[in-house]
C-alpha cells in the first residue's frame, strides 16, 4: 500500500500527455483534486486553477496553488452552480475518480474550446485489484458514450503496468463555434 497520499503522486502521463490542449492561461478545474498534483501542473504552465474535493486536508493542501472547494459532490450539490447552470472551464480534469451522476455536469462545464481531460479505472480491474466494485469501474465504451456531443481527440481502453490496472482514458474538446469546414480546428497530436 502506497503511503504517498492521493493527489500528490507525479502528474497522470496522460494529463501531461494532453494539457497541450488547453487554451493559453485558460482556467482548469481538477475533479476530486486529492492534494493537487494536477492543480499544480497546469498552476506551473500559468493556468488559474481550481479544485473540488471532499477531504479536508486535500483542500488544505490545494489551497496553496489555487482555488480549493470542499464539497461532497456524492452526497450534496454540484458546487460550481450559477442559477443552475455548470461553471464553465477550459478544462476539466479527472483521474481516478468515477461517480456516474455526475458525468453530464462535467461535460457540461467544458468551455467552447476547452477540452475534457479524463482517466480512471475500467472494467476488468476487478481482476488486479482495487476498486474492483463495478459502481467505480467504466464499462467498455463509456467515456465515448459520455463524451458524444464533444470532439473524441484520443480515447485508450486497456492495461497499463507499474502497478498493473485496467484504465479508460479520453481527452474530448468542446469546439469553438469559430471553427469552419474551410478553416477547421487543429488539434496536434
Amino acid at each position: 500500500m502506497s503511503t504517498v497520499p492521493h493527489g500528490s503522486e507525479a502528474p497522470s502521463a496522460w494529463v501531461q500527455r494532453w494539457s497541450h490542449l488547453v487554451p493559453p492561461r485558460g482556467r482548469v478545474l481538477d475533479v476530486a483534486c486529492g492534494h493537487g498534483r494536477h492543480m499544480r501542473w497546469f498552476a506551473q504552465r500559468g493556468h488559474p486553477v481550481c479544485g473540488v474535493d471532499c477531504s479536508p486536508q486535500a483542500v488544505k493542501a490545494s489551497a496553496a496553488v489555487g482555488e480549493a472547494i470542499l464539497a461532497d459532490i456524492e452526497n450534496g450539490p454540484w458546487p460550481l452552480l450559477d442559477e443552475g447552470k455548470a461553471h464553465v472551464f477550459d478544462a476539466v480534469v479527472v483521474t481516478n475518480y468515477l461517480w456516474r451522476p455526475l458525468l453530464a455536469t462535467l461535460t457540461a462545464s467544458v468551455a467552447p474550446g476547452g477540452v475534457l481531460i479524463y482517466e480512471t479505472f475500467a472494467a476488468g480491474n476487478e481482476t488486479v485489484g482495487r476498486p474492483s466494485r463495478p459502481d467505480f469501474l467504466l464499462q467498455p465504451g463509456e467515456l465515448l458514450k459520455v463524451c458524444a456531443g464533444l470532439r473524441v481527440i484520443a480515447y485508450e481502453d486497456g492495461t497499463l503496468s507499474a502497478p498493473e490496472r485496467y484504465v479508460q482514458r479520453i481527452a474530448a474538446v468542446r469546439e469553438a463555434e469559430l471553427s469552419t469546414a474551410s478553416h477547421p480546428a487543429r488539434y496536434p497530436l
